[in-house]
């Protein structure tokens, strides 16, 4: 290996962002049910189904919960449908995991899980979409729709992330999801997935929606009830909604992004493209993906997320990853993921360094020379962006901004005996069974050796 660099000192700046709060999501979830479902509006004995997919919605199991008891209280029987497509190797008992790493089991649910990835075909929309429905779906007396919505990672259009996609893709399952993306090719997926929801909506099987949008601070935000009338209306005024609430990166222009860690409950593209400014279907380094989006060189990731059993698509987009990084990805399920989104790009494995200081000096020594030194961003993960360390270079870059606080100095960062960054997020990854794990989650200032 070349000669060690300087690693650039780092300092703390905290971003501030819009913070609209719900105070009780679950009694929030009950509120907007109530529009939905009048007394004596749901059919005593009715089997009704609530989708819970695969993100890492903050709050979802008690969300999930406050949903459930409603549908008992008027006198239905809800239980819960596991609603992503391929994640999880598009295996029911994988997807029923996943969904327990949120709390979502049938202990806490008070209610039974219906996994089976069993679907039936709808037939095709005017489009040429073949349309699926999970059986489980099809066989019950409707379907309430819960998600969060969101700006998509993978596409643009008035309907993105949301109600519709879980509709079509979630309760579509592995064979919706294949079919689906296919249509990247002519429609694009996102005609794709308002057309299948459409077709799904024409069967009368869903009741309606609970929409969750979240802040930049991954707190709940609003939840909102979505009639069937009006419906994608709706759900695209949300989505102008959900895309002000955003976090955004301190800075347009980054040599180096360092995340601790990326995942699917972080990101269905492990992570969030609108932040990153990367595209999964291929991108140039440095060239945003969209006008509005950041500019970044190289991007290195030291760990992927528990939540994520494996799955580790969208490392296509990583520059540098650990050795860590890679012991945890499980390759036969990243692939099922990344090629039933028809980006098989997704999948492939990053440039593999020792550790930690081993890949941010690689990093750096790619990247162009400047004079006052590399434009250096750490973060947690592209869901939380508060708090933000920067190099020093970025020091008069973003002095004086409004919605930025320097919280600290410029100081090293600090690094064990293996040569792993001993984290100031707390648990941003799990550390070397040598080192000793953080059980504050506070972000700290760097410290020097």
């Amino acid at each position: 290996m070349p000669a060690a660099l300087t690693i650039p000192r780092m300092f703390l700046a905290r971003q501030r962002f819009p913070r609209p709060a719900v105070k009780d999501s679950a009694q929030a979830v009950r509120s907007e049910l109530a529009k939905l479902f009048p007394p004596g509006s749901i059919r005593p004995g009715a089997q009704i189904g609530v989708t819970v997919g695969s993100r890492g919605i903050t709050g979802i199991a008690r969300m999930a919960r406050a949903a459930v008891d409603f549908l008992k209280e008027r006198d239905a029987r809800p239980f819960i449908i596991p609603a992503m497509g391929s994640h999880g190797g598009a295996a029911a008992e994988a997807q029923r995991a996943l969904i327990a790493h949120y709390g979502v089991t049938e202990e806490s649910m008070g209610a039974p899980i219906r996994d089976a990835m069993a679907t039936r075909s709808l037939g095709r929309t005017p489009e040429g979409v073949e349309v699926f429905i999970a059986e489980a779906a099809w066989g019950s007396d409707g379907i309430v729709l819960m998600n969060r919505v969101k700006p998509h990672t993978d596409y643009k259009g008035r309907i993105e992330s949301g109600l519709s996609k879980i509709c079509a893709i979630g309760l579509g399952k592995y064979d919706g999801a294949q079919e689906y993306h296919s249509h990247i090719f002519d429609i694009g997926l996102g005609g794709a997935i308002e057309a299948a929801a459409r077709k799904i909506f024409s069967t009368g099987k869903v009741l309606g929606g609970v929409a969750i949008l979240e802040n930049a601070y991954h707190e709940t935000a609003k939840v909102e009830a979505v009639a069937v009338e009006g419906f994608f209306e709706h759900e695209q005024a949300l989505l102008e909604e959900a895309r002000k609430l955003m976090g955004s990166l301190p800075m347009k222009e980054l040599d180096v992004l360092l995340c601790d860690r990326m995942g699917k409950n972080i990101s269905g593209a492990g992570l969030d493209t609108n932040i990153i400014g990367r595209g999964v279907n291929g991108y140039l380094p440095g060239v945003p993906w969209q006008p509005w989006m950041p500019s970044i060189l190289r991007i290195v990731v030291r760990d992927l997320s528990a939540e994520s059993d494996g799955n580790g698509v969208g490392m296509g987009m990583v520059d540098f990853a650990t050795k860590r990084f890679l012991k945890k990805v499980d390759h036969r399920i990243t692939a099922i993921n990344a090629v039933t989104a028809c980006g098989p790009m997704n999948a492939r494995t990053p440039v593999i360094l020792k550790n930690d200081r081993e890949a941010l000096e690689t990093a750096i020594r790619t990247c162009p020379r400047r004079p006052g030194g590399p434009l250096v961003a750490y973060v947690r993960d592209t869901l939380e962006l508060e708090d933000v360390y920067l190099s020093e270079a970025c020091l008069p870059l973003v002095e004086g901004k409004e919605s930025i606080q320097v919280v600290s100095s410029p100081e090293p960062l600090r690094f064990d005996a293996e040569g792993d960054i001993e984290s100031p997020f707390g648990a941003g990854v799990t550390p070397p069974a040598s080192s000793k794990a953080r059980s504050s989650s506070a972000p700290r200032p760097p410290q020097g050796p």
